[in-house]
C-alpha cells in the first residue's frame, strides 16, 4: 500500500473537530462539577455524592479521550513527516499507530456518552418518583 501526503491530512479536519467536542464536553462537565459543589455545601446529600463520583469517572474518560485523540493527530503528523522525508514504511506504521489512537479515543467515547446517558436516566427516574409521589 502506497501512503501520500493527503491520506494522512485528510484525517486533520475530522480529528480537530473531534478535539474541540470532547473539550466542550470537558467544559460543560467542569462547569457541572462546580455547580455540584457550591450545592453540596449548602445542603449535602446522598445523591450529590453520587452524581460527584460519576463526574469524576467521566471527567477521567474525557482526559483520556483527548490524550488518544491529541495522539492519532500527532501521529498524522509525524506520518506526513516521514512521508516528506522519504520514509514511506515509518509514515505507514505512523499512520496506523494513529488510526489505532483514534479509534481508541472514540471507543472511550462511547463509554463516556453511555455514562452519560445513564446519569440522566437517574435523574429522570427521581423526577418520575418525585411526580408520582406527588400525585
Amino acid at each position: 500500500m502506497e501512503l501520500t501526503l493527503t491520506t494522512p491530512a485528510v484525517l486533520f479536519p475530522a480529528m480537530s473537530v473531534l478535539i474541540l467536542a470532547y473539550t466542550n464536553r470537558f467544559i460543560a462537565i467542569s462547569k457541572r462539577v462546580r455547580a455540584l459543589k457550591d450545592e453540596h455545601a449548602k445542603n449535602p446529600e446522598e445523591t450529590l455524592y453520587h452524581q460527584i463520583s460519576s463526574m469524576h469517572r467521566r471527567l477521567g474518560l474525557i482526559r483520556n479521550m483527548q490524550a488518544l485523540g491529541v495522539g492519532a493527530f500527532l501521529g498524522c503528523v509525524v506520518s506526513m513527516l516521514l512521508i516528506v522525508f522519504g520514509l514511506p514504511a515509518g509514515a505507514l506504521w505512523a499512520f496506523c499507530i494513529s488510526l489505532v489512537l483514534l479509534g481508541s479515543s472514540l471507543v472511550i467515547a462511547g463509554v463516556e456518552i453511555y455514562q452519560s446517558v445513564h446519569a440522566l436516566d437517574v435523574h429522570l427516574d427521581d423526577l418520575s418518583h418525585d411526580m408520582e409521589d406527588g400525585q
